[in-house]
């Protein structure tokens, strides 16, 4: 998979999600796939239970079905999937 910033076009729900980072001391070490998804939050199935994660306040890693792992700021995720088509992101690295 090319990373580029169209990443964040994506549709999550499937992917294997880990909060790397956080503000929420909670939130860190959850991992697994993500189920639903709303405007400012990711619900992924931890240990057989859904959690919800505010976007705004943790940093994601996402494995795609190829292998790729890539990093991404919840910031950069606020709002419907839907609307995130229409969003421009200017190159970020």
């Amino acid at each position: 998979m090319k990373v580029t910033p169209d990443i964040i076009r994506y549709e999550f729900i499937g992917t294997q999600a880990k909060i790397a980072q956080s503000a929420h001391a909670g939130y860190l070490g959850l991992a697994g796939p993500v189920v639903a998804e709303t405007k400012n939050t990711l619900t992924l199935i931890h240990q057989g239970q859904p959690k919800s994660v505010i976007k705004n306040l943790a940093v994601f890693d996402f494995k795609f079905g190829d292998g790729t792992v890539v990093e991404i700021d919840g910031t950069l995720l606020v709002g419907r999937s839907e609307d995130r088509l229409k969003k421009s992101v200017k190159r970020l690295w």
